[in-house]
């Protein structure tokens, strides 16, 4: 029993590290080659960590010559379009100007129901709606509404609003993030100063603060509703 506790916790980390390197993107969002590459290495694991008869290097080596391999392809993706385009395929146009392509839809193995789903994820209920819609490499659909049913956006109407900025975390779970506090140039005593003005709270009250370049602090307490306050802590500029 020990054995194979030990050859599972061994099978998961060197899996956990090949599927690392291949890269952080979700199963929605990998390209075909990915997926496969990816589904064969979590069954050529699964071989030696149920079966104490199978040495783990005959399923752990499979699985690196895959990783390597990956690195191959995604290599030759980046350096040739015509090989992206075999690999890979190619964006796929299904609405246009003129409608719902069916022979595209066809080539993708695609029904009008596939069709309806995607354009719902993309916010959209009505075809009538999309001047283009387009199936990427991955599956995911990208989908162009018609000018008079695109969003507003505040530069259509000329407001000017402060740049966003990233909120980055100091505290959490009662914690301080010194690696953090040091990018943002923050001081314990910037802090302590700022959560005494929000209600005498200590270090040990605190859930999550976050700071973002702008000044503003969110705090949230463990016990009672979150606060936000502005500050002229703006990277550490007091």
């Amino acid at each position: 029993m020990l054995v194979i506790f030990v050859r599972a916790v061994i099978i998961f980390l060197i899996v956990l590290v090949f599927i690392r390197l291949m890269g952080k993107r979700q199963i929605g969002e990998m390209q075909p080659f990915e997926l496969v590459i990816t589904i064969i290495i979590a069954d050529l694991a699964t071989t030696p960590m149920a079966q104490n008869s199978i040495p783990l290097l005959h399923g752990l080596i499979p699985a690196l010559t895959l990783v390597v391999l990956h690195f191959g392809l995604s290599l030759i993706s980046r350096k040739s379009i015509i090989m992206r385009r075999v690999i890979s395929g190619k964006p796929v146009i299904v609405i246009s100007g003129d409608g719902i392509d069916y022979a595209a839809l066809k080539s993708l193995n695609m029904n009008f129901d596939d069709l309806s789903e995607g354009l719902r994820t993309c916010g959209y209920i009505n075809i009538e709606d999309i001047q283009y819609a387009v199936v990427e490499t991955n599956g995911t659909f990208t989908a162009i509404p018609k000018a008079e049913k695109a969003p507003v956006v505040n530069e259509d109407m000329d407001i000017k609003l402060e740049e966003v900025s990233l909120p980055v975390n100091l505290i959490t779970s009662g914690k301080i993030m010194n690696a953090n506090m040091k990018l943002m140039q923050v001081s314990m005593d910037d802090i302590k100063h700022q959560l005494a003005k929000m209600g005498n709270f200590v270090l040990k009250d605190v859930m999550l603060l976050s700071l973002d370049n702008n000044g503003k602090i969110f705090m949230q307490p463990f016990r009672g509703k979150y606060q936000v306050l502005n500050t002229n802590l703006k990277g550490g500029s007091a």
